[in-house]
């Protein structure tokens, strides 16, 4: 269960948004229009238990996420979900990692002070023994035109 985001974390003017999340949680997140820029040649890397809870990330990631890592290792990874993504697109990666595939789309995700970072992301089922045991993901950065498609299509898949 991750908490409410706080106003005393958030840089700059915010919105408030509530979220609902697959398995039926609930989270209040406050918001900016504060871009983060994707660092030139940075890969963000995590490792999830089956259910999506990070185990593992890399110093990228705790840059651009703004938390730090203890505060990441053992939350689920919806904690960067912004409320400008359509649940579409995670629907869509859940059904594709659960059959055991690679899924591969644009997120923008959201940090801790509020801001946001777009991302391309690849996620890859991590198969021991023909179980899934986990999940690798893989962020690149994003060209601009293909956040621009996307900041005019996510708000017509909400």
């Amino acid at each position: 269960m991750i908490s409410d985001m706080k106003p005393e974390d958030i840089v700059g003017d915010y919105r408030e948004a509530e979220l609902a999340f697959y398995d039926g949680s609930r989270r209040k997140v406050l918001y900016t229009e504060l871009e983060t820029p994707y660092p030139d040649g940075k890969l963000i890397v995590s490792t999830t238990t089956p259910e999506g809870v990070i185990r593992q990330v890399n110093r990228a990631f705790v840059e651009m996420s703004g938390y730090s890592e203890a505060e990441l290792i053992g939350a689920p990874h919806n904690i960067l979900r912004h409320p400008d993504m359509p649940a579409a697109a995670f629907k869509d990666l859940w059904e594709t990692v659960l059959r055991g595939e690679k899924w591969q789309g644009y997120v923008k995700n959201l940090r801790k002070d509020g801001g946001y970072y777009w991302v391309k992301a690849t996620v890859i089922p991590n198969v021991r023994g023909g179980k899934v045991v986990g999940y690798t993901s893989v962020r690149r950065k994003p060209s601009r035109t293909k956040v621009d498609e996307c900041a005019k299509l996510y708000p017509t898949l909400r």
